[in-house]
């Protein structure tokens, strides 16, 4: 097969959807590789490299033009006639946003969004959500670092002790548990909270401490075991106690990260505008819901309504963090991982021959699938 990987041109992205890694592996199995030049140099992986593992280094409208296209994001307007009907197009392509899929759809292209696999162990190699999300946590707690004014970890030094930062995690998911673990490598004293009760020894075998709310009622519980490891909308009887919990901790803490979504869903707010106002002068908060909250002041803030997408602002003396792409300032390991991703899909639709083959008796094939041959997965199935 013809595989192409052209250059991604979205604003604020950095990674590519194959390394020289994944090139030279998907070469040994007699498949042409096509590199769109330039590609890989924001992830530190330049052409020469690409091109010792036996890719062939080419323009956009080459890469394009293949009959498997690897992409980190859905392709542009202006990119999408670029494809040709038929095509295979593999990457996260927002799954919930139908109007993109309809896009992809009129192009004529089979679209698979990796985004929407399954969360089972069969599908954990292929889990870009994971594999980003771990980088995204990992990110947050550096640029928390960054805009603090204080030492993250207690030192005592001859001219006094410095108390080590508190830091808050709202949200124990992939990126929250890599946040708690980076924070508490760097020396900070750790809370998180999570309406998952499942994560609560996750969290402490982190070494933090579990910011409990009880639940009261059996629809309370029910919402929060979740459905496919991801949460649900808590009852607003819930949602009141730990409103009312987080803005305590938040007011004690120096370091707000913040990681909760559900997904097709508007992310929960868990930092009210009064518990900003109430929070430490010089606090900070990294919101990783940023742009996908309700609307706040016409425009969509994050957990935080005050949020500002792809801004950092400061409200009521708190330094606000809206970053929406935080893999893609890790971009060489982030697009490592993300190329193994991609990789280990690949098996999935690919013979050992080399043939194409979408089997929808696959689990993971038919949930990824968006639509075939210009048709939407629904009418294919």
């Amino acid at each position: 097969m013809h595989i192409g990987v052209p250059a991604e041109t979205r604003a604020n992205e950095a990674r590519v959807a194959a390394t020289p890694e994944t090139v030279k592996k998907l070469v040994a199995q007699g498949h042409r590789i096509s590199v769109q030049s330039g590609a890989g140099v924001r992830a530190s992986y330049i052409d020469d490299a690409f091109a010792s593992a036996g890719a062939d280094i080419v323009d956009a409208a080459t890469a394009f033009s293949a009959e498997i296209v690897l992409k980190v994001q859905s392709p542009a307007e202006a990119e999408l006639g670029l494809l040709t009907p038929g095509a295979v197009l593999i990457g996260m392509l927002d799954p919930f946003n139908t109007e993109n899929t309809a896009r992809l759809a009129t192009a004529g292209v089979t679209a698979f969004a990796l985004e929407a696999a399954p969360r089972t162990t069969r599908a954990q190699s292929l889990d870009v959500l994971s594999s980003q999300a771990n980088i995204a946590g990992y990110k947050a707690v550096l640029i928390a670092c960054h805009y603090y004014q204080r030492f993250m970890p207690m030192l005592m030094t001859a001219a006094g002790t410095v108390k080590a930062a508190r830091v808050l995690v709202l949200g124990a998911g992939v990126a929250g548990l890599q946040a708690i673990a980076t924070a508490k490598r760097l020396g900070a004293v750790v809370e998180a909270s999570d309406v998952r009760p499942a994560v609560k020894e996750q969290i402490e075998s982190l070494g933090a401490k579990f910011v409990d709310v009880p639940f009261e009622t059996a629809e309370e519980r029910e919402a929060a075991e979740g459905v496919g490891g991801y949460a649900r909308p808590m009852p607003p009887s819930w949602l009141a106690r730990q409103s009312a919990q987080v803005h305590e901790r938040a007011k004690a803490a120096d370091i707000v990260i913040s990681t909760a979504l559900i997904p097709g869903r508007p992310a929960p707010t868990l930092l009210s505008v009064e518990t900003v106002k109430h929070m430490k002068p010089g606090s900070v908060i990294v919101d990783l819901a940023a742009g996908r909250g309700p609307e706040f002041e016409g425009r969509k803030g994050g957990n935080c309504p005050l949020t500002e997408v792809d801004e950092v602002v400061m409200k009521y003396g708190v330094h606000i963090v809206g970053h929406t792409n935080l893999a893609s300032m890790v971009a060489a390991d982030a697009s490592a991982l993300y190329a193994r991703n991609l990789l280990d899909f690949l098996k999935l639709i690919l013979t050992k021959e080399g043939t194409l083959n979408i089997d929808l008796a696959d689990d993971i094939v038919a949930a990824t699938l968006q639509c075939r041959d210009g048709q939407p997965a629904r009418a294919t199935a």
